[in-house]
């Protein structure tokens, strides 16, 4: 299967608008299953359009494979009929009139295959999303998961080398968006397509991708495994925009500020010696732990007293709410709490829990060794 490679794309719509894409470089590798993920209009569904040739580059280039498809410079623009792509968009797209069968194998038709080769093609391809049974139907005989499979059916029945989907999930239902990603990442294993899949659900992300690129105002801001993605975002953005409850976030560039971020400030200054120091920290709500009282947190730990606000329960885990000062803070947990509103606590967390970020939100990747050196210590 074919690698995409981006260098320095650019796009800009004219009219005094701001660039859509800005400098994107972007290596899609043979075979990978890679997620845009980022807020509206951060760039994400351009870059798509892009690389499906729906939409001309203002700037830079993209290669497919060993070829250039879009080159502003060099003159060149191969259109999207040309570039052996499979297109799924957020709208299934099928055609109301034709039986299931026939709009599975509409670009065969159109690729005037051999009947025989086409209806073995196309029962493969049905036989292995689950839908075979419903060939003789119509649209608007099948459920939303089922038109999306379909669809899905259509692109994979020309056996394109690249697959191509925007927010194909957005009108599924929860359970439904569940057996869909499920069912992508088993297309993935079993068709070994290149797969772009443009989506600002952060969870359909880290489920689906075997590599994120974040995006944020037409700017790649990081690029690697879900793991990598939430273990060490780059910057502030990707530490926000990744997570759900979301990151909490202590401000200290000011050198003042509440409690717990002077607290945090002389914590960080006694164990390190960074420099610059952190204009801002963050601590997963996961990385947080529960004291009742201070003698029984490890002696490296940070920790701050806190008073119990809220416990709210999602099925499995429970989130619960904290004031520390004046600063609501949040943890999880997977034990149910014996909490209550108005308990003190005390918080605390291990040294390998804090994201440093500097005054322009950039990772302070030098901390990162300091602190799993003063845990390794601790042990």
């Amino acid at each position: 299967m074919p690698e995409i490679i981006l260098r320095q794309a650019h796009k800009n719509y004219g009219g005094g608008s701001p660039d859509a894409v800005k400098g994107l470089d972007l290596h899609i590798g043979d075979g990978e299953f890679m997620c845009l993920l980022g807020p509206s209009g951060c760039g994400k569904t351009t870059t798509l359009r892009m690389i499906a040739g729906l939409e001309n580059l203002s700037g830079g280039e993209i290669q497919v494979a060993e070829e250039i498809v879009d080159c502003v410079a060099k003159g060149i623009f191969i259109g999207p009929e040309k570039r052996k792509m499979g297109l799924v968009f957020q709208s299934y797209a099928l055609w109301p009139h034709l039986t299931i069968e026939r709009n599975t194998d509409f670009g065969l038709r159109l690729r005037k295959l051999p009947r025989a080769e086409r209806e073995q093609r196309v029962t493969e391809v049905m036989q292995a999303l689950g839908i075979e049974q419903y060939r003789d139907r119509y649209p608007s005989q099948l459920s939303g998961g089922q038109q999306q499979r379909v669809a899905l059916a259509r692109m994979l029945a020309v056996n394109p080398g690249i697959l191509l989907l925007d927010e194909p999930l957005s009108n599924l239902d929860a359970r439904l968006r569940l057996d869909m990603r499920a069912e992508l990442k088993r297309i993935h294993a079993n068709f070994g397509t290149t797969i772009l899949f443009v989506t600002h659900d952060q969870w359909e992300a880290m489920t689906l991708a075997t590599t994120i690129a974040v995006m944020n105002e037409g700017r790649l801001q990081q690029i690697g495994t879900p793991d990598d993605i939430y273990g060490r975002p780059a910057n502030r953005f990707v530490a926000e925009f990744v997570g759900s409850p979301p990151i909490n976030l202590f401000d200290l560039a000011d050198g003042h500020g509440n409690p717990v971020e002077r607290q945090i400030t002389n914590y960080l200054a006694a164990c390190l010696d960074v420099t610059p120091v952190p204009g801002s920290v963050g601590l997963r709500p996961e990385a947080l732990q529960v004291a009742p009282d201070e003698a029984s947190i490890p002696a490296e730990n940070f920790r701050h007293a806190a008073i119990v606000t809220g416990i709210l329960p999602t099925g499995g885990s429970w989130i619960i709410e904290t004031e520390c000062g004046d600063q609501t803070v949040f943890l999880t947990t997977t034990e149910s709490p014996i909490l209550s509103g108005g308990d003190r606590i005390f918080l605390h967390a291990a040294p390998t829990a804090f994201h440093l970020f500097d005054a322009q939100g950039e990772r302070l990747a030098k901390a990162d060794a300091q602190l799993a050196a003063m845990a390794a210590n601790a042990t």
